[in-house]
C-alpha cells in the first residue's frame, strides 16, 4: 500500500508540471503587470518600469522565465517574486492554506456525515415521507447558487445581530486580528465563531450532490445477492446494514469526494470572497487582479498537491472499506 501511494505521488508530479505550464502561458499572455504602471497618471518613469520588469524577469523570453521559476522552486523552494514587493509568496501560501483547509476540512466532514445519514435513510425507507423529504432538501440545495446562499446566510447573520444587539454571528473575516489579547480558549472560540456561517454555506452546497450518490449506492447494495444471503443466514438487520451494506456503499462516496475536492476549493473561492476571508480563494482573486504570474503558479502548485493527496487517501480508503481490494 505504501508503494502504491508513492507511485501515485510520482505520477502526480508530471501532472502538476503540465498544469503549471498551461497556467503560466495563459497568465503570461493575458497581460503585463508593467502596463498598469504605464497607465497611471502621471505614468511611472521608464527607468522604474524597466527595473520592475527585470525584477520580475519579464525581460526574458517566456520559456526562460518558466524554467527559471521551476529551477528556483526545486532547488531552493523559492516561489519567485511577486508584483507586490513586500509580499513573500511562500509565507502567504502557508498562512492562507491553513485558513482555507480548516474551512474545507470541516465542511467536507459535515457534508459526508449528512450525506451518509440522509442517503442511507432514504435508501432504507425508499419512497417514504423520509425519502421524499431528503430528496426535496437535496434538490433544493443543488438548485441554489453558491454565492446567493453565502450572501443569504451573511445577511441573515447581520439581521440577527442587529435584532439582538449582540455579536452572535461573525459575518466578516476569518478571525479577529487582536489575538494577542486572547488566551488559547479565546482564540479557538474566535476562529470557530467565524467559521459557522461559511461552513454552513459550503457544507449545504457540497452535501446535496453527495447524498444522492449515497442513496443510489445504498439502494444498489441492498438489492445485491450477498446482502440477501446475509439476511437469509439470520444476521441482525443492523449488522447487515453496517458491516456489509454500508461499507460497500461508501466506496462510491469516497470516489466522488476525492473527485470533488477541486470543486470544493472553487466553492471556497466564492465563500471566502463573500465573508472576506484571507484564504486561498481571495489569494487567487488578488493574484489574477495583479496579473501576478508567480503567485498564480504558487496557488496552483499548493492546490494541486492538496487535490492529489486527497485522491490518494480516497484510493487507500477503498482497501479499508472493502477487504477484497488490495494494492500490490
Amino acid at each position: 500500500m505504501i508503494a502504491y501511494a508513492v507511485r501515485r505521488l510520482l505520477i502526480g508530479i508530471p501532472v502538476l508540471i503540465a498544469a503549471s505550464i498551461f497556467v503560466f502561458v495563459i497568465a503570461s499572455l493575458s497581460g503585463n503587470p508593467i502596463d498598469d504602471m504605464e497607465a497611471r497618471n502621471p505614468p511611472v518613469p521608464l527607468e522604474t518600469r524597466q527595473l520592475e520588469a527585470h525584477r520580475l524577469g519579464l525581460d526574458k523570453p517566456l520559456h526562460e522565465r518558466y524554467f527559471s521559476w521551476l529551477g528556483n522552486l526545486i532547488l531552493h523552494g523559492d516561489f519567485g517574486q511577486s508584483t507586490e514587493k513586500t509580499l513573500n509568496i511562500g509565507d502567504q501560501l502557508g498562512d492562507r492554506l491553513w485558513v482555507t483547509l480548516r474551512l474545507v476540512f470541516v465542511a467536507m466532514l459535515l457534508a459526508v456525515l449528512l450525506a451518509v445519514v440522509s442517503g442511507v435513510l432514504s435508501a432504507v425507507k425508499q419512497y417514504s415521507k423520509v425519502d421524499y423529504g431528503f430528496t426535496f432538501v437535496g434538490f433544493l440545495a443543488l438548485s441554489i447558487p453558491s454565492f446567493w446562499l453565502a450572501l443569504l446566510l451573511k445577511e441573515a447573520g447581520v439581521a440577527y445581530n442587529q435584532s439582538t444587539g449582540s455579536q452572535v454571528f461573525y459575518t466578516l473575516g476569518d478571525q479577529d486580528y487582536n489575538h494577542d489579547s486572547f488566551d488559547t480558549w479565546g482564540k479557538i472560540t474566535d476562529i470557530a465563531g467565524h467559521m459557522v456561517l461559511p461552513t454552513i454555506s459550503l457544507t449545504l452546497i457540497t452535501y446535496a450532490a453527495w447524498s444522492r450518490y449515497q442513496r443510489s449506492a445504498m439502494l444498489e447494495v441492498l438489492n445485491s445477492d450477498y446482502v440477501r444471503l446475509a439476511r437469509s443466514k439470520g444476521l441482525l438487520r443492523r449488522q447487515v446494514m453496517v458491516r456489509h451494506a454500508l461499507r460497500t456503499a461508501l466506496i462510491p462516496l469516497a470516489t466522488i469526494t476525492a473527485v470533488d475536492i477541486g470543486g470544493i476549493f472553487g466553492g471556497a473561492v466564492i465563500t471566502e470572497t463573500v465573508f472576506n476571508w484571507s484564504g486561498m480563494g481571495t489569494y487567487l482573486l488578488e493574484s489574477v487582479t495583479r496579473r501576478d504570474v508567480n503567485s498564480l503558479l504558487g496557488w496552483l502548485l499548493v492546490s494541486g498537491v492538496v487535490v492529489i493527496l486527497f485522491n490518494i487517501v480516497a484510493d487507500l480508503l477503498y482497501a479499508v472499506l472493502d477487504p477484497r481490494i488490495r494494492y500490490e
